[in-house]
């Protein structure tokens, strides 16, 4: 995998997607509650945002929001974030949000036998109304231009989001491609996102179009078969009083992606067995270079709020590739850094590096002082 150096570009990582306001009802569930907690989130943004936050790599996202105060506290929790906005695009807001609004994510994160359930109210937001020839992704991937990257990541959610948004990342992928910038997108399938719009047919219609320009494929089984057509025979059999993750069929999966699409260079997997909402085995798998990479294994790993750990993989997996850590370490990373975001409310990352790795060597939950 052929990286540019980090001396030569603005960013390490620019993503492509929505941020929405997450409203948490905490403890309490989404329709009886009567006060909730605001974050922010979005699959492409919570990579970008791990990869500042824990790692301390210059990350940006390319987004829209619609220039209201709902549009401002968004900007505000993002600024706390310390994802650049440069490329953050206002759209002007109607009064009532008849044509163009900003996405609001409720979530709620179950207990045991109680799933996590979220409600999605992003309809006409400002993201989803781009269209291609709007941005100018040749002057942000060209250093030339005072812009450059080392690596692109956006993703299935930014695609669902309307007929216009395939056709956006496209044109994002295509510039990357020509700056010789890495690209990376997490199927992240959501049935809500595709129910109206075609239902899987038409996710896999997007996602197979977009897949040939994709170097690092990302997402868990019910991505790889919902987005993409490949199915993981065997992969509800899993020993649920182990917390056995047996990665043959992943394997086989994984193989069969890499045959339809020699252009991907790494294709990585989370394995998740949730025993309850609140307990789940967790680990990944990994492919690059012709070899298969397993990360530590976390049987039974304690869940407080499972939205954002696929997103926070991506970050770790992404950060090993970036530093030249090799894939051995980028998948345990990018494990270990998932299964510590599952640790904490809200979609994104409140841990270190020194805690990612400290789990990556087997350390304990003793306390420290």
């Amino acid at each position: 995998m052929q990286i540019l150096s980090a001396d030569s570009v603005r960013f390490d990582l620019i993503s492509l997607g929505e941020v929405m306001l997450r409203l948490d009802p905490g403890d309490s569930r989404i329709h009886t509650t009567r006060s909730f907690r605001a974050w922010e989130g979005g699959g492409e943004y919570n990579v970008a945002r791990g990869l500042r936050r824990c790692f301390g790599l210059r990350t940006a996202i390319v987004t829209a929001l619609t220039d209201n105060p709902v549009g401002r506290l968004i900007e505000d929790l993002m600024l706390q974030g310390g994802v650049a906005l440069d490329h953050l695009r206002w759209v002007r807001y109607d009064g009532v949000g008849r044509t163009v609004r900003n996405g609001l994510n409720f979530t709620e994160r179950g207990f045991g036998v109680r799933a996590a359930l979220g409600c999605s109210d992003r309809g006409h937001t400002a993201v989803s109304q781009l269209q291609p020839g709007q941005i100018d992704w040749d002057a942000i991937f060209d250093p030339a231009r005072g812009g450059g990257a080392r690596w692109f990541h956006t993703g299935g959610i930014f695609a669902a989001l309307s007929e216009s948004t395939p056709r956006v990342a496209e044109e994002a992928m295509l510039a990357a491609r020509r700056h010789r910038v890495i690209i990376s997108y997490d199927l992240n399938y959501r049935d809500s996102l595709w129910k109206s719009i075609g239902g899987r047919a038409r996710a896999q219609e997007v996602n197979r179009t977009l897949a040939p320009l994709v170097d690092v494929m990302l997402g868990n089984e019910e991505d790889f078969s919902a987005a993409l057509g490949f199915e993981v025979e065997g992969a509800e059999n899993l020993d649920r009083q182990q917390g056995a993750l047996d990665t043959t069929a992943f394997r086989a999966m994984i193989e069969r992606a890499v045959a339809a699409y020699p252009n991907f260079q790494a294709v990585a997997t989370t394995l998740r067995n949730a025993r309850t909402a609140t307990i789940n085995d967790w680990s990944a798998i990994a492919w690059h270079d012709g070899k298969f990479y397993e990360a530590i294994s976390l049987p039974a790993l304690e869940i407080y709020d499972r939205v954002g750990g696929g997103d926070s993989f991506a970050s770790g997996l992404i950060y090993g590739f970036l530093a030249g850590r090799g894939a051995q370490w980028a998948v345990d990373c990018g494990c270990a850094h998932g299964a510590l975001a599952m640790t904490t409310p809200g979609d994104t990352t409140m841990v270190t590096l020194g805690e990612v790795e400290r789990v990556m060597q087997g350390g304990s939950a003793r306390v420290q002082r």
